[in-house]
């Protein structure tokens, strides 16, 4: 995603209708140890995209994945389109300057291109180090027998949760409106951690505090308490609506992962 040239031999070749830029970097949390990777992967590839399109004149129609780490503490109000910007994490900080990218090439050069601020999606996809996963990893492992901890840090932060493959189906349609727009893309509910976890735990029929240890050492330096977003705009704009919300998130994972194989591992699950 860094080599331009590149970029634009693969773009130039296959001549595409449409760009779903998906790259980079997407962990909050290593994003802590990783700043100027996590940087250059999102913002640098973002750029060369954007400029390889304008570069060879083409009608192609691009999707930027923004997120909504973008508007940081929604303290306790919905961020809309109009939120401003209040990165509290170095993966956010890079995902807010790929999205006034996008707004720049847009105004600047009439392209179709628009970013779609994705609160949380998740799906049974997750890598294991993302904490829904390792959630339902470690619930799904303890309910087959198996002597472990989940460790965690703060179980307070409240989310928005959705499902994955609905978000997806919001991309293709905000590629298939007449004019471009970025748009906020949530369930418009929040929940903590907390109630994440009771209902994976809950799925097992397990009682998550036997279970769960808090580790303030797990604590990012800085985190959001809350952040959810106003899907109003994608309803009015795209006709889109989520219909799974946290506890349906929590479920559908809970029930992939316990028709998974069971996986070698150590004693602890940690998690961010």
């Amino acid at each position: 995603m860094n080599d331009f040239h590149a970029i634009l031999k693969v773009i130039s070749e296959t001549q595409p209708d449409e760009i779903y830029n998906l790259s980079g970097q997407s962990s909050v949390g290593l994003s802590f140890e990783q700043p100027l990777p996590t940087f250059e992967s999102i913002v640098g590839g973002t750029l060369n995209i954007l400029e390889a399109v304008r570069f060879l004149n083409a009608s192609i129609r691009f999707y930027n994945a923004a997120s909504g780490e973008c508007f940081g503490n929604t303290q306790g109000v919905a961020a809309s389109e109009q939120a401003p910007f209040r990165p509290r994490s170095p993966y956010a900080v890079a995902k807010a300057s790929a999205a006034m990218a996008v707004v720049n090439y847009r105004e600047a050069y009439g392209m179709f291109a628009c970013s779609g601020f994705l609160f949380n999606h998740e799906s049974p996809f997750r890598p294991h180090r993302f904490v829904t996963r390792k959630v339902v990893r470690a619930a799904a492992r303890i309910a087959r027998g198996e002597d472990l901890r989940l460790m965690l840090g703060d179980i307070s932060v409240r989310r928005d949760w959705g499902w994955a493959p609905e978000y997806v189906d919001a991309m293709w349609r905000m590629l298939n409106v007449d004019e471009p727009e970025d748009i906020v893309i949530a369930t418009g509910i929040h929940a903590s951690l907390q109630e994440f976890v009771e209902t994976v735990f809950g799925f097992f029929d397990l009682d998550w505090r036997a279970h769960v240890d808090i580790d303030p050492g797990l604590r990012r330096p800085s985190d959001v308490a809350i952040s959810f977003g106003d899907p109003s705009r994608a309803l009015q704009r795209l006709g889109w609506r989520a219909s799974f919300t946290m506890p349906d998130v929590a479920c559908a994972m809970a029930k992939a992962e316990a028709g998974s194989e069971p996986a070698a591992g150590g004693e602890v699950e940690k998690s961010l």
